[in-house]
């Protein structure tokens, strides 16, 4: 595996074309500042970039995954260009992991809130800790957690989501996994396999079908379910005429 130091992010790439991005500011509950989100966007950017990548895995070091916007940072140059830059660079990175052509998976071993919640909820996929917790709690501090609504309304329920973001209070892992926001839920000690697992699962698929199916399904979700059946159908109809769709299914008629 080839590592690459991004302070204050570990990038690392291994042979299967797999990126592991690693958050690694633990003194600072790897909360996201400025220098953060832009090793963040440079990494996505080189993974869009790079044919031969398969999936990334966004992880974090120490106790806590992601505690979201760095309020000293914030707090330091307080006026309303700034944040408006600060909340549209934070949006730009998120919506980088929803348009690259490879999954991107949540290794969450810690809290994840506010910005770190919304990190998690616009990750593909997302394999938690038993002792990982969540919350969007800017509404304690008096900032309505706006910018991670979007991408927790659309994980989980709206009553489910309004309550997390008008109370603040932590869920767990389990009511997590519950209500959509994770995939699995599996003790401390086994994070790293059940998270191999499941990237083992997806460098197995075709990248192609993988990259199509990844952008038609973010497409289908803000459109009239008739414009997303004739957008379907046609990403299908594209699908199946690569060559390693077509070879699929022939092998299984004849039961290769």
């Amino acid at each position: 595996m080839n590592a690459v130091v991004d302070s204050p992010l570990r990038v690392e790439r291994d042979a299967r074309g797999v990126t592991t991005l690693t958050l690694d500011r633990p003194q600072a509950f790897n909360a996201l500042s400025e220098a953060m989100l832009d090793a963040l966007q440079a990494a996505l950017d080189r993974v869009a970039a790079d044919e031969g990548a398969r999936a990334v895995v966004i992880a974090a070091s120490g106790k806590a995954f992601c505690a979201g916007h760095d309020l000293k940072e914030m707090r330091a140059a307080p006026s309303l260009d700034y944040y408006e830059r600060l909340f549209a660079q934070c949006g730009r990175m998120m919506m980088t992991i929803q348009r690259l052509p490879v999954p991107v998976i949540a290794r969450v071993q810690g809290v994840a809130t506010a910005a770190g919640c919304q990190l998690v909820a616009m990750c593909d996929l997302a394999v938690a800790a038993r002792e990982a917790r969540f919350a969007v709690s800017g509404i304690n501090l008096g900032l309505f957690c706006s910018t991670p609504s979007v991408a927790l309304s659309r994980n989980v329920s709206r009553k489910a989501a309004f309550e997390m973001l008008v109370t603040g209070e932590f869920i767990s892992a389990e009511q997590a996994l519950a209500r959509g926001l994770v995939n699995r839920v599996v003790d401390a000690d086994a994070l790293d396999a059940e998270v191999e697992a499941l990237v083992a699962r997806i460098v197995g698929k075709p990248r192609v079908a993988l990259a199509m199916g990844k952008a038609l399904f973010y497409r289908q979700l803000e459109t009239g379910i008739a414009a997303a059946y004739d957008d379907a159908a046609r990403t299908m109809a594209c699908n199946m005429m690569d060559a390693c769709a077509l070879d699929g299914v022939q092998a299984f008629l004849e039961k290769r």
